[in-house]
């Protein structure tokens, strides 16, 4: 089990997790309500403003207050390859 540092001391694994995503959008902030009602939510931002939600294949939601840009490479991900189509 290879374990990632997400921020201010906090790991997962990365075998586990399905998607990063950004927490801007409602359809995300509505995910993290539904999480938090389900106690599925784990906060992992340690006071810090939410930068982004990794999705894991329990279920479960974690919300990190490092951006995606500095998760990237801990789970082996070029950020630059991943630029939005326009």
């Amino acid at each position: 089990m290879e374990l990632v540092n997400i921020g201010y001391g906090s790991m997962i694994s990365a075998q586990r997790l399905i998607a990063v995503v950004s927490p801007d959008s409602a359809p995300i902030k509505r995910l993290i309500g539904e999480a938090r009602d389900r106690s599925m939510l784990i906060d992992a931002t340690f006071g810090r403003k939410t930068a982004a939600v990794l999705i894991m294949d329990s279920d479960h939601v974690v919300l990190s207050g490092l951006p995606f840009e500095k998760l990237a490479p801990r789970f082996g991900v070029d950020p630059t390859v991943l630029e939005e189509e326009a």
